[in-house]
């Protein structure tokens, strides 16, 4: 039998259904990713469409369907406008949206990454750090278990010099082993920092070549994981 519930969640994206409707596939808090229906959301008297546009962070009233849910209410949490204020934001934010969408499986709760991934579309409405994004693929990836080996060689086990990184075999090698990308002693230490409980000295790092680094083989390491291209990092990564 069909139910109402109530749920918090976050719009990862939207497509439409039929002339005026549109399903809504969020993340939830309680009921993990979902798949609803926001019926006449796209005529233009409707009550709610603006608040259920990707990276709104929403209260829901929700009727239980068979396949898919129906929005019966909704009510904003946070506003959207420091996430829209310019391409940035929004590049990152989607680039975000997309890997959670990617790694989270239907009906299956998950608080923390739904805790996740509210922390990470708040840290970027205020945050200049280039390593935002990287910062929160990397923790995502520790979530699902395959967090990388950054203090030794994943082959031999020499500690030093570590000069490549490489998701195929788990994490960094040394020169004598190494296959995969040449990693930097700097993006190296910054990638340490960000799993190592040193976030915000991470965070606070200045725009530099490590940076670039960290962000590109934290994009590789998600699309590894999940087998395919990330489409919303190809604009974030030329900036």
């Amino acid at each position: 039998m069909s139910r109402l519930y109530r749920d918090t969640g976050v719009v990862l994206r939207t497509y439409k259904l039929a002339e005026s409707d549109r399903i809504i596939v969020l993340l939830t808090e309680g009921h993990g990713k979902i798949r609803a229906v926001a019926k006449g959301v796209r005529k233009t008297h409707s009550k709610f469409g603006a608040r259920l546009e990707p990276m709104s962070h929403v209260r829901l009233l929700l009727h239980e369907g068979r396949e898919l849910d129906i929005v019966n209410q909704v009510e904003s949490v946070d506003s959207l406008a420091p996430l829209r204020a310019d391409l940035d934001h929004i590049t990152q934010g989607m680039a975000v949206l997309e890997a959670v969408d990617q790694m989270s499986l239907d009906r299956e709760p998950n608080p923390q990454l739904y805790r996740m991934l509210v922390g990470v579309l708040r840290t970027i409405s205020v945050s200049e750090s280039p390593l935002v994004v990287p910062a929160f693929f990397w923790k995502l990836l520790t979530l699902e278990g395959v967090r990388p080996e950054l203090d030794v060689c994943v082959r031999c086990g020499e500690t030093e010099p570590l000069v490549a990184f490489d998701m195929d075999h788990g994490g960094v090698l040394c020169r004598t082993c190494r296959t995969g990308a040449p990693i930097s002693a700097a993006a190296l230490e910054l990638m340490r920092m960000i799993l190592g409980g040193q976030m915000n000295a991470a965070l606070a790092a200045p725009m530099s070549s490590a940076t670039h680094e960290v962000n590109n083989h934290a994009t590789r390491a998600v699309e590894h994981h999940i087998e395919r291209r990330l489409r919303s990092v190809a604009v974030f990564e030329r900036h």
